[in-house]
């Protein structure tokens, strides 16, 4: 995962339905563009759908796990953390368990050095997708949280070989259990971290930089969906059973 989440809401708009009885709260984000907080940046947020006392709300939280509070103050770590990759550390283990949230997004930046040249690539769906998150609430009540990625997906290796932002199926069963501080673990939940999907289909641009936009050169690809993949595959896997993937 590289450094960019953003989000136009005018792809939601058409579809009020697309979340089931998350409808409503994914109505409410505005357009926004966010970046990891390098820097030690605590005004780099982004909008993060959390589970908190038994409601589910968006908070403005800092892109980067590593905070800590001193006289009332966030600073951030040096720690490299907008992104969670290594689960099996203990340093995520009681946020993978206990503190799992999601950005709606629909475009992220991801990167790649070809040669000597550093390419920067922007993903964009014509529908709103879902991002999985890890969370802390700091004691001054700031948020802070990383992205999950997994290891590379086929693909997006062309576009980013390292690492694979942890895409979540908009199926709202799964999305309860995701959310609850209670659910520690379910068999979907390891299945989906086991095997992550890419659940948009997205269009891939190079761009001169994710805040300007500006193309260059014609799309590059068009990044199909797993599911778009398997219901070609597979026309039949759907019926009689409910799949998430």
């Amino acid at each position: 995962m590289c450094g960019y989440v953003g989000y136009n809401n005018s792809t939601i708009q058409d579809k009020p339905d697309l979340f089931g009885g998350f409808a409503r709260l994914f109505q409410q984000p505005g357009n926004f563009d966010a970046y990891p907080a390098f820097g030690g940046d605590i005004n780099r947020r982004v909008p993060l759908l959390i589970q908190e006392r038994g409601e589910d709300k968006w908070v403005n939280a800092i892109w980067w796990f590593d905070g800590m509070v001193e006289d009332k103050l966030t600073y951030l770590g040096s720690r490299t953390s907008f992104n969670a990759r290594n689960l099996n550390s203990p340093y995520w283990k009681a946020a993978l368990e206990h503190s799992r949230g999601c950005i709606i997004a629909s475009e992220i930046g991801e990167s790649k050095l070809l040669g000597k040249t550093k390419h920067q690539y922007l993903l964009s769906s014509d529908e709103p997708f879902l991002l999985g998150a890890l969370y802390r609430k700091l004691e001054n009540g700031d948020y802070c949280c990383a992205v999950i990625t997994r290891d590379a997906h086929p693909k997006m290796a062309p576009y980013h070989d390292k690492a694979f932002p942890l895409f979540l199926p908009i199926q709202e069963t799964f999305l309860r259990d995701w959310l609850s501080p209670q659910v520690q673990a379910s068999a979907s939940i390891d299945a989906l971290l086991a095997q992550p999907k890419l659940f948009p289909t997205l269009r891939v641009q190079r761009v001169k930089t994710y805040k300007d936009k500006q193309p260059i050169g014609q799309v590059n690809d068009v990044l199909l969906s797993d599911l778009v993949q398997q219901e070609v595959e597979s026309p039949l896997s759907h019926v009689g059973q409910q799949k998430l993937f």
